[in-house]
C-alpha cells in the first residue's frame, strides 16, 4: 500500500497523482492522508523502488476538461474525494473515458458532486450578507459564512466584481479571503483576528431591513417546503431576517394565510385582500 502525504490542496493532489501514474500505481494500492491525517513521526516510510527497477514510463495525456471537472469535485466535502478523484483519473489514463461520465459510477459521484459545490457557491452569492466597519484600520465591509463545501476560494471572485475599490473580508470556519481593493488575500486557515471581526460586525441597517421584509411577507403565498429548498435552514441564523423566519411561518400556520397581506400591512385603513374561495 502506498501512503500517499500531501496538504490537501487540489494542487498537491494533482503533483502526486501524476507521479502515482508514472510509477503505475493502482487506486487500490493508494491511501491518501492529507492534513491532519499527513501521519506520525513513527509511521513506516512508503515503500521505495531499486534504481534500477524505474523505468521511463510513456507520457500521461489527460483532457484538459477532466482536470477542470476533478478541482471542481475536489471542493466537495467527503472522506473518499481524493481517491475517488484518482480512481477516475486513472481509469481515463489506462484508456476509459467512460469513467467521467454521467452514466458511470464514478462519473455519477463526479457530476454529482460538481453540482453540489456549484448550488454551494450559489448559496453564497445569494445568502452572504456584508456589514460595514466603518473604520480605517480594516476593510470596508466583513461577512460571516458557513459554507458546506471548499468553495470560498472559487466563489469570492464574485464580490470582487460587485464591490468596486471598497475592501472587504469573507471569513469562515475554515478560512478567509481578503480583497484590498486591487488584489485578493487567501488565508487557511482563517487568522484569528478575521474569525472576529467577521462575527462581530453589526450592521446599523440591519432593523430596517427586517422591517422591510416582514413587511412584504406575503402569508397567502407560503409554500414552507419550497421555500426551505430554496433557503435552508441551516443559513438562516447568519441572516439578519433568519430569526424572523420562523415566526412568521407560525402566524402563517396560524391562520394568516386567510390575508394575501402581513399583519402589520392588513391592520392599514385600506381594501381587505382575501383568498379567492375554494370550490
Amino acid at each position: 500500500m502506498r501512503q500517499v502525504r500531501f496538504d490537501s490542496s487540489f494542487d498537491g493532489w494533482r503533483a502526486a497523482a501524476r507521479e502515482l501514474l508514472r510509477d503505475g500505481i493502482a487506486p487500490h494500492q493508494v491511501e491518501w492522508l492529507g492534513g491532519s491525517d499527513a501521519g506520525g513521526l513513527f509511521d513506516e516510510p512508503d515503500a521505495l523502488k531499486p534504481i534500477e527497477s524505474i523505468e521511463p514510463a510513456p507520457p500521461v495525456r489527460i483532457p484538459r476538461q477532466l482536470i477542470v471537472e476533478l478541482e471542481s469535485a475536489a471542493r466537495f466535502r467527503t472522506g473518499d474525494r481524493w481517491s475517488l478523484l484518482y480512481r477516475i483519473l486513472w481509469r481515463v489514463a489506462q484508456g476509459d473515458p467512460t469513467a467521467r461520465l454521467a452514466g458511470d459510477v464514478d462519473g455519477s459521484k463526479l457530476h454529482a458532486r460538481i453540482k453540489a459545490v456549484r448550488r454551494e457557491a450559489h448559496h453564497m452569492h445569494a445568502f452572504l450578507r456584508f456589514s460595514p466597519t466603518d473604520s480605517d484600520s480594516v476593510p470596508h465591509y466583513v461577512a460571516w459564512f458557513e459554507p458546506a463545501h471548499d468553495i470560498l476560494i472559487s466563489a469570492a471572485p464574485h464580490f470582487a466584481e460587485r464591490m468596486g475599490l471598497h475592501s472587504w473580508l469573507i471569513a469562515t470556519p475554515d478560512d478567509a479571503v481578503f480583497w484590498d481593493g486591487q488584489g485578493m488575500h487567501y488565508a487557511s486557515p482563517c487568522p484569528p483576528a478575521w474569525h472576529q471581526l467577521a462575527q462581530t460586525a453589526q450592521d446599523p441597517g440591519a432593523e430596517l431591513w427586517k422591517t422591510y421584509y416582514e413587511s412584504t411577507f406575503n402569508p397567502a403565498r407560503l409554500n414552507r417546503e419550497v421555500m426551505q429548498s430554496n433557503l435552508p435552514v441551516r443559513f438562516w441564523k447568519n441572516l439578519p431576517e433568519g430569526q424572523l423566519i420562523p415566526q412568521l411561518l407560525s402566524r402563517a400556520r396560524a391562520g394568516a394565510q386567510r390575508d394575501g397581506q402581513a399583519e402589520r400591512v392588513a391592520k392599514r385603513a385600506g381594501k381587505r385582500i382575501g383568498l379567492p374561495r375554494q370550490t
